[in-house]
C-alpha cells in the first residue's frame, strides 16, 4: 500500500547524505512507492482543529550535491493529506520542540506520527534513562555547587553535561582536583535554566561508546564509536570514529529490559548509548542516528526494518 509521508526535519540542503538517518529513511520510503514530503517544523500550525504545514513533495537520490528534487511549496493538512509523519528535526529539546510535538500529538487516530510525539515529550534522553538506573553509572542531577563537590569527593574526576544537550555538545570533564568546578557550574547555571547531569569520568570510554539501535523494542544492530585524538567524547559529530560491534551480555540485558516499554510507548526508532560495554548513559528518542553506519558494517537494512514497523502500526490504526 502506498503511503503519503511527511518528514519534519532540518533543511534538505544541509544534510550529509553519506550518514544521515533521515535521508536513509526517505530513500527507503521512496523505494517502497510511498510519496514523500518535506517540511520545516517552523511552518507547523494549528487552526480550528486542523494541523497544517508548508511542505514540498520531494524525490531523493544518493548523489552528492544533487540528492533531492523538490516540487512547489504548498500548505498540507497533516490529517487528511498525510498518512505518516516522521518527526526527525534535530534537538535541542526545548519548549519549541515540545510545543511542536504536542501539536503533532493531536493527529492521534488519524495520522501515524513516529516516534509517538507524546512519548517523546515524556522521554527526554537524559531523564528517561533514569527509568533504568540499575544499568547507569552513579548519577547526580543538580544545579548546586555543594552537591557537585560532594559527588566529586566520592568519585574523583567527573563529567558535566547539559540535561537536554545533544551530539556531544558542551560536555566537560573536570579532573579530580576540582579546580574549575565552581567556574564551570557558574557558566552552566547562567546558560541553562534546568539542572545538569554529573557522572564519574569512565576511563572505559576509551574502549568506545556504543550506539545500539532498537526498532519496535528489538535490537537492529550496533556500532562502537571511539574518541578522536585528544578527545574523550566519542560522538561522530565530535570527531569520533566508528567500527563494527556486537552486543555484550550486559548490553543484551539492557535491551531486553527496555524493549517491551519502548514498543508499548510507540518509540519505534530508538538509539541507546552504552559506555565500555556496561554503562547505559542515554536513550535517544527525538531524532536517533547511526543506522547508515550499522548497515555499512552489517550488510543489513535498518531503514527497511523501521518502515516495516511503521507500516504495521499504520495498518493497525
Amino acid at each position: 500500500m502506498s503511503l503519503r509521508v511527511a518528514v519534519q526535519m532540518d533543511p534538505m540542503e544541509s544534510i550529509n547524505i553519506a550518514g544521515d538517518s533521515s535521508f536513509a529513511l526517505m530513500l527507503e520510503a521512496q523505494a517502497r512507492g510511498h510519496k514523500v514530503w518535506h517540511y520545516d517544523v517552523s511552518t507547523l500550525a494549528y487552526r480550528d482543529g486542523r494541523i497544517t504545514a508548508w511542505a514540498k513533495p520531494v524525490t531523493v537520490q544518493r548523489v552528492e550535491g544533487d540528492h533531492f528534487t523538490a516540487g512547489e511549496l504548498q500548505r498540507i493538512d497533516l490529517a487528511t493529506d498525510i498518512d505518516v509523519v516522521l518527526m526527525r528535526q534535530d534537538p535541542p529539546f526545548h519548549l519549541g520542540y515540545i510545543s511542536s510535538a504536542l501539536l503533532l500529538d493531536r493527529l492521534k487516530g488519524t495520522t501515524l506520527v513516529s516516534n509517538d510525539p507524546r512519548e517523546v515529550v515524556n522521554a527526554p534522553e537524559k531523564m528517561y534513562v533514569l527509568e533504568y538506573a540499575q544499568f547507569m553509572p552513579p548519577t547526580l542531577i543538580t544545579r548546586t555547587l555543594e552537591d557537585v563537590t560532594e559527588f566529586q569527593r566520592d568519585h574523583g574526576a567527573v563529567v558535566v553535561k547539559p540535561l537536554h544537550g545533544n551530539a556531544g555538545k558542551a560536555i566537560f570533564k573536570i579532573d579530580a582536583d576540582g579546580t574549575n568546578t565552581s567556574a564551570l557550574l557558574e557558566v552552566f547555571n547562567q546558560t541553562w535554566p534546568e539542572p545538569h547531569m554529573v557522572q564519574p569520568f569512565l576511563p572505559s570510554v576509551a574502549k568506545g561508546d556504543k550506539r545500539i539501535v532498537l526498532v519496535d523494542g528489538e535490537v537492529a544492530g550496533a556500532i562502537n564509536r571511539r574518541p578522536g585524538e585528544g578527545e574523550f567524547r566519542s560522538n561522530l559529530a565530535r570527531g569520533g570514529s566508528s567500527e563494527a560491534s556486537q552486543l555484550t551480555p550486559r548490553e543484551e540485558e539492557i535491551c531486553a529490559a527496555m524493549g517491551p516499554d519502548l514498543k508499548r510507548r510507540g518509540l519505534t526508532f530508538v538509539g541507546i548509548d552504552v559506555i565500555g560495554g556496561e554503562w547505559l548513559t542515554e536513550i535517544n528518542v527525538t531524532s536517533p542516528t547511526g543506522i547508515v553506519a550499522i548497515d555499512k558494517y552489517n550488510g543489513t537494512n535498518t531503514p527497511g526494518m523501521i518502515w516495516d514497523a511503521m507500516e504495521r502500526r499504520h495498518a493497525a490504526m
